[in-house]
């Protein structure tokens, strides 16, 4: 046996699940650790082969960067931690083993481990709604938000020619269910994308879109208070925008989007942003969890089980500061698996184990037209510093130059041309994913 294989067999094996921000960056901050004191072998199972960056998911589906600016291949990313793509089959924490499938014949591995960093978010709930989950797009992948680019730009299409001249209306209403920060960045993006393509289309006027954001809510963007959401309203209905507040959607089927008080909208395109379910892999491991998310302390590790961390959507990560639980954001995940990371090697090491302790610094929303609301350190801004804000501070958050200078320039050029209105299919005419790609699976980040 060489030095290295030995030093591999003595090695303790930290395994991550997930290829999120949780566990991206625990297995950044792993990468750190490594690069100063070996002892650990570090493996990141995911879904992709990269790490996608969320807050700007809506900006592909509005055609202002290009797909590949968002995302970091890891293997670019991690040079020390290894990586292993493939689909998540079971968690056997009695026998401390992870079985993945990957390949074109999906067969399968058994990963052991010593440490289990549980990292593997949350997937799309549609709470049995009749029709939604057929028919409804959401926004949570790559795969997604190309989905909804070629949606818009096929609706624009289909409406344009002169066979459609008495249902163009249903072929450009749009509706979005989901006040919060999804929905209300991604109904924005959209509505600007829409009403930027239309001098192309000869036969389509303004008065032949209809776009609608559903909430159950008074206000949209609940999360930034009265105020922020008040004028974030204000600003989208005055750009065409019908906002339908106190509603939920009922159910979706023939062309028609049914809402709670008995409206019902034709439309062809829903968009789904309106709520979350626990990772059906976490909910049914023999972990304490609560409504199918895991209970950790405030080292980030679950009580009872050793070697066992769990961060991010799948977790429930008490606040000392509240009382409650942190929220699951991005920028509470990332921390997050910077503090699992750093625990977990203290646990391997003999080390001493640091709490997770954190207070929410910004929230922010792009609403479009280079508008925004924000809320920094306490402070409100909106309109235009809003919007700079939020850019500023994403393209700060986004790993690796050569990635920021690429959506930099994406967004400059975008002040200078128009935007690209070419939907791109696989070349057997699909323009969306399978359903069962949009929703977030056993692997998901």
């Amino acid at each position: 046996m060489s030095n290295s294989d030995s030093a591999r067999s003595t090695a303790c094996r930290v395994l991550i699940l997930g290829g999120g921000f949780g566990g991206i960056y625990a297995a950044l901050e792993l990468e750190k650790l490594l690069a100063r004191r070996g002892g650990l072998e570090v493996t990141l199972v995911t879904r992709d082969n990269f790490f996608l960056f969320t807050p700007m998911l809506h900006e592909v589906a509005a055609s202002d960067l290009e797909l590949s600016t968002i995302v970091n291949p890891l293997r670019k990313l991690l040079r020390r931690v290894g990586t292993f793509v493939g689909d998540i089959e079971a968690i056997d924490l009695g026998g401390r083993r992870v079985r993945v499938s990957h390949g074109l014949d999906r067969h399968t591995h058994d990963l052991p481990y010593d440490h289990l960093v549980l990292a593997l978010g949350s997937s799309t709930n549609f709470y049995g709604l009749p029709g939604v989950e057929d028919c409804a797009l959401t926004v949570k992948s790559l795969g997604d938000a190309v989905a909804l680019r070629n949606r818009l730009i096929g609706q624009l299409e289909e409406a344009n020619s002169e066979c459609a001249a008495g249902e163009r209306q249903p072929l450009l209403t749009f509706v979005v269910a989901g006040g919060g920060f999804a929905g209300v960045e991604t109904l924005g993006g959209v509505n600007d994308f829409v009403r930027e393509a239309l001098p192309f289309y000869p036969n389509l006027q303004e008065d032949h879109l209809r776009m609608v954001l559903v909430t159950p809510d008074p206000l949209i963007l609940p999360e930034l208070g009265p105020q922020l959401g008040a004028y974030a309203q204000r600003k989208l209905a005055a750009r065409g925008v019908e906002i339908v507040t106190g509603v939920k959607v009922r159910a979706a089927r023939g062309g028609v989007v049914e809402l709670s008080d008995g409206r019902t909208i034709r439309a062809s395109t829903l968009v789904w942003t309106a709520g979350t379910a626990p990772n059906p892999l976490v909910a049914r491991l023999p972990l304490p969890n609560r409504g199918g998310r895991v209970l950790v302390n405030e080292y980030l590790e679950v009580p009872g089980w050793p070697g066992v961390w769990a961060l991010g959507d799948c977790a429930l990560v008490p606040d000392a500061r509240t009382g409650g639980f942190h929220p699951p954001t991005a920028q509470h995940a990332l921390r997050e698996g910077r503090v699992a990371a750093r625990n977990a090697a203290a646990a391997v090491r003999g080390g001493r184990k640091k709490p997770f302790r954190f207070k929410t610094l910004c929230q922010l929303a792009a609403i479009g037209r280079r508008t925004g609301v924000a809320n920094v350190f306490g402070v409100n801004f909106s309109g235009f510093v809003a919007w700079w804000l939020w850019r500023t501070i994403y393209l700060s958050k986004l790993p690796r130059l050569e990635k920021k200078v690429r959506v930099a320039l994406d967004w400059t050029l975008d002040l200078c041309f128009a935007k690209d209105f070419a939907c791109v299919t696989d070349g057997q005419g699909t323009r969306e994913p399978a359903n069962a790609a949009r929703s977030a699976q056993a692997g998901a980040s």
